[in-house]
């Protein structure tokens, strides 16, 4: 399909050894610019998945993978659930759980939070909890003993510490003399935690599993079991084991923040369109580069078709120069974007060092480092949408280049 001299014409127009180097140096912009346009994508998609699989790790540090709801008929046979569900394959913990909605009063300032009773020897196998407690233990949620661990940002907006009380107040009434009053029941902060996330660490209080019992009259039901797996991408499929072996209702983490992590993907599809359009103007300029090549060297094709080389052959050669450009600056921006992307923590804090500034501060925001995780299926995708239009943009100058007969592009000589 391409014979050599094709070939050999194509690769010896991409540069200059003499005379006029404009042809040469446009060829080097254009493989610049494809390099540049790729390696941009590449490091934002990295970057973004960074982002995404911290805010992951973070959620599933206090989340479990997988809820099973123990409230109906099997509300108290949960002890045989939970020795169930760690008898399985590629489970590595569970534990019960009792979560209600409850208000907290402090110093005239009452809020809404969620109140979870754990049982905390088997908490820190389901949840990262001791990794981010800041204070206290949770081994201090003794039963009986009716402490509360807290979040940082919590305990902030109602100016709490080590030993403060704080009041629950139920929103189940007891039944007086005077009528009807709400449950209060005076909790200890034993512990505080800090997730980087204000729905626990704003909106969660944890107790020991008996103390909420008692607190909300449950006896000895729970209202679940969380699950903690190998891999977290196997939940939705045990999510429906469990439905039909043993016909219990249960959620995984997907359905707990699903709108949250189709936000995230939907917002990188439409970061890869954007930074997909430096691509095709860095292909845009490629046959603007390769129109003034086929001007320039519009004396040479006309010998060249005098001497017998085909409209075909002339359309290859010009192919061959356009497509080896665009396929020089997509490798070299494969090559660049995966070295930015696995170095861009060490190239940001270079940069902050240099400038004197931090992107993210730490006492602003809760990720103050650039996470970056590069994904093979991002570089094939991308590799194969910037190859396709490095190899479509030459087309048109090719064409342009083989259109005019021999005598025509002699006449000017």
């Amino acid at each position: 399909m391409f014979a050599p001299v094709e070939c050999f014409i194509g690769i010896r127009y991409i540069y200059a050894r003499r005379g006029n180097h404009f042809i040469a140096f446009i060829s080097l912009t254009a493989i610049v610019a494809t390099a540049l346009g790729v390696a941009v994508l590449l490091t934002i998609l990295s970057i973004m998945n960074g982002f995404e699989g911290e805010l992951r790790e973070r959620i599933l540090g206090m989340s479990a993978h997988l809820e099973v709801d123990t409230r109906g008929a099997a509300a108290r046979d949960w002890p045989a659930i939970v020795a169930a569900l760690r008898a399985r394959d590629g489970v590595l913990a569970a534990a019960p759980y009792i979560s209600r909605d409850v208000l907290v009063a402090q110093r005239g300032v009452v809020r809404a939070v969620e109140v979870r009773g754990i049982v905390p020897a088997a908490e820190v196998g389901v949840t990262t909890l001791d990794a981010h407690l800041i204070a206290g233990s949770a081994a201090s949620l003794g039963a009986g003993r009716y402490n509360v661990v807290i979040g940082a940002e919590l305990a902030d907006q109602l100016g709490l510490r080590l030993g403060d009380d704080l009041m629950l107040l139920s929103p189940q009434p007891v039944v007086t003399p005077a009528g009807l009053v709400p449950r209060l029941k005076r909790f200890t902060i034993s512990g505080v935690f800090e997730f980087g996330l204000q729905e626990h660490d704003s909106a969660l209080v944890l107790v020991n599993i008996d103390d909420a019992a008692r607190l909300f009259r449950l006896g000895e039901r729970v209202d679940g079991v969380r699950v903690r797996l190998a891999d977290a991408g196997t939940a939705p499929r045990l999510k429906k084991a469990l439905a039909q072996e043993l016909a219990l209702p249960a959620r995984d983490w997907t359905d707990t923040h699903r709108n949250l992590f189709r936000a995230l993907g939907t917002e990188k599809i439409a970061m890869f369109v954007i930074l997909a359009l430096a691509i095709a103007i860095a292909a845009f300029n490629l046959v603007s580069i390769l129109v003034v090549a086929v001007t320039e060297k519009r004396g040479d094709v006309a010998m060249l078709g005098a001497l017998g080389l085909t409209r075909g052959g002339v359309m290859r050669v010009f192919f061959v120069q356009g497509g080896i450009t665009g396929v020089l600056g997509v490798l070299g921006g494969l090559a660049l974007g995966y070295l930015l992307a696995v170095n861009v923590g060490t190239v940001v804090s270079t940069l902050e060092t240099l400038l004197g500034f931090r992107v993210f501060s730490p006492e602003v925001y809760y990720i103050s480092t650039i996470p970056s995780q590069p994904r093979w299926p991002d570089f094939v995708i991308t590799a194969v949408f910037a190859l396709a239009l490095a190899l479509v943009a030459p087309l048109y100058p090719a064409w342009l280049a083989a259109r005019p007969s021999p005598a025509e592009g002699l006449r000017h000589e």
